[in-house]
């Protein structure tokens, strides 16, 4: 039998991250399969509510709970998030860190833009006079 070149699959305990709807940019727990186009998601730490959700507006991540039973209520997904520290994970992922990064930049004002910049050419300026004394 040949091996996958995929990595990620749905399946129950899986952790995703909803790019669409009112709840974009969370993350939840697939708790149930429907069918081949929608899946039962829940994350009652982060006020996603159990709910009904299309592949298509899901990305999954790398990360699952494991022995997550199937139809699973909400104190059991929970119980298993915290148990197994998940979205400690989640967070401390370089994924979730670059999506903080970018949101966090997309908030500034025009003068935390300016202190970008300036900082942005601090740092050029340091590694171009580094470059030039090795050179």
């Amino acid at each position: 039998m040949t091996e996958s070149n995929f990595k990620r699959f749905v399946q129950v305990g899986r952790l995703v991250l909803l790019k669409a709807g009112p709840c974009a940019g969370k993350v939840a727990v697939i708790a149930e399969i429907i069918d081949h186009n929608r899946a039962i998601i829940d994350n009652p730490i982060s006020d996603v509510p159990r709910q009904a959700y299309p592949y298509k507006h899901l990305v999954l991540t790398p990360i699952c709970l494991t022995k997550l039973p199937r139809t699973a209520s909400t104190g059991v997904i929970r119980k298993h998030l915290e148990k197994e520290a998940t979205l400690a994970k989640w967070e401390s992922s370089s994924w979730a860190k670059k999506r903080a990064a970018i949101e966090k930049r997309r908030t500034l004002n025009d003068f935390g833009r300016f202190q970008v910049l300036m900082e942005k050419k601090r740092r050029r300026d340091g590694v171009r006079k580094a470059v030039k004394k090795l050179a």
